[in-house]
């Protein structure tokens, strides 16, 4: 996988192999080969989305405490 890619281009590559696989218009081990490339993107995109909570979580904590203070 392409370490610059974002968020957004990862989704939709996603989508495709989703797409493709519900198809099933490829080989088996065509199937195989998108099914792993979906499992990394998959891990790709759920990391992303950690990091953004936490670091909106962390922006709402430092709000709180300006807030308070």
């Amino acid at each position: 996988m392409d370490k610059d890619i974002t968020f957004e281009q990862a989704l939709a590559r996603l989508n495709e192999i989703a797409d493709i696989l519900v198809k099933n218009e490829v080989s088996l081990d065509e199937s195989i080969k998108l099914y792993a490339e979906g499992v990394e993107l998959f891990r790709f995109c759920n990391t992303k989305l950690e990091q953004a909570e936490l670091t909106i979580k962390t922006i709402d904590r430092i709000e709180d405490r300006e807030a308070e203070g």
